[in-house]
């Protein structure tokens, strides 16, 4: 698959990688629990898990990047570019503990991107370089 093809496809990656995120946020509390009953000393999440959170981010911010590219409306962009925002900021959040968020915190702009993903590909989606960006 080429590149070009990969980007006009950013909106159904950003759906899959979002969606893949919201799984991986909904699963966790129950895998914690699963792993706390399997092990007594558990003080953690195994590395992978956490790494997931990382891998989700840089994934979903290739697919807002094109789908920004790709967008007729500007309100869409900013859109895009602050659900991806807080996303980022709950995930370094979680990793660095600066502050106290619920865990919930994270569904906001996960189902946000999602949401954001679908309506860009049914309705603000560019088929050529010359409406894209050119409408308010």
């Amino acid at each position: 698959m080429t590149l070009v093809k990969v980007i006009n496809k950013s909106d159904y990656i950003g759906i899959f990688a979002s969606g893949l995120c919201l799984l991986h946020c909904l699963a966790t509390p129950f895998l914690f629990v699963a792993h706390a009953n399997m092990e007594l000393h558990a003080d953690g999440h195994p590395f992978w898990w956490g790494f997931m959170d990382v891998a989700f981010l840089l994934l979903s911010f290739l697919a807002v990047y094109w789908s920004v590219k790709n967008t007729s409306k500007k309100w869409i962009v900013y859109t895009f570019w602050i659900l991806w925002g807080l996303l980022a900021l709950i995930i370094l959040n979680e990793k660095w503990a600066l502050w106290h968020l619920v865990e919930e915190a994270i569904y906001f702009p996960t189902v946000g991107l999602v949401l954001l993903h679908f309506y860009n590909r049914r309705y603000c989606h560019c088929e050529d370089a010359h409406c894209c960006t050119d409408q308010q």
